[in-house]
């Protein structure tokens, strides 16, 4: 399975996305597609913490898990997407990026990853 995620995220460059990962939910690598020197691991731990907190954050207020969280700088965004109880998909958008063609991109490889 590893293979085809990272075929998957692959075809994610197209859309305008730097780099791209499937983490599970407690910060391990299942597959990546990053840029050369990239900290994979702090990037893996952090991406699932954000997501985390997010979730944590929602289960205070009695809402539903979040399907995405969105990170915002000024050169680009990170999407970081539910991919059902054990793991998330994260893509780092170049500006100008298509986000809702990466989005739903990132929806396909989270279906996937959830009938696995």
């Amino acid at each position: 399975m590893t293979d085809e995620l990272r075929d998957m995220l692959r075809e994610l460059r197209q859309e305008g996305v730097r780099s791209s990962a499937v983490i599970s939910r407690d910060g391990l690598v299942i597959a990546s597609d990053l840029d050369a020197g990239s900290y994979v691991e702090t990037f893996a731990i952090m991406c699932a913490t954000l997501m985390g907190a997010a979730v944590t954050a929602n289960m205070e207020l009695k809402r539903s898990s979040p399907e995405k969280v969105t990170v915002e700088s000024s050169d680009g965004k990170m999407l970081i997407m539910n991919a059902g109880r054990k793991a998330v998909v994260v893509s780092v958008l170049e500006g100008g990026s298509d986000e809702d063609a990466v989005t739903k991109h990132m929806a396909k490889i989270a279906e996937h990853i959830k009938q696995s």
